[in-house]
């Protein structure tokens, strides 16, 4: 099981505020704690793991919650 040490709401939001607000959330974390981001944009399946591999966090994976989805993603050194 994934500690999670964050979470973020970004439902209702469209593409790109999922991303910018991890984004943005990311930066006050400590490199190795975990992000939880709620999204239910469907583009966000490919935009959040992409946002990972471009800034160099680790996309954790996504799986499917009540009307959204749940993504992790682990903040890279």
């Amino acid at each position: 099981m994934t500690e999670i040490n964050e979470k973020l709401d970004a439902i209702g939001l469209l593409c790109p505020l999922p991303v910018l607000k991890a984004r943005k959330r990311l930066k006050s974390l400590q490199p190795g704690q975990v992000l939880e981001l709620l999204a239910d944009d469907p583009a966000a399946v490919i935009d959040v793991p992409h946002f990972c591999n471009e800034s160099g966090h680790e996309f954790l994976g996504h799986s499917a919650g009540a009307g959204h989805q749940i993504y992790l993603i682990r903040k890279g050194g």
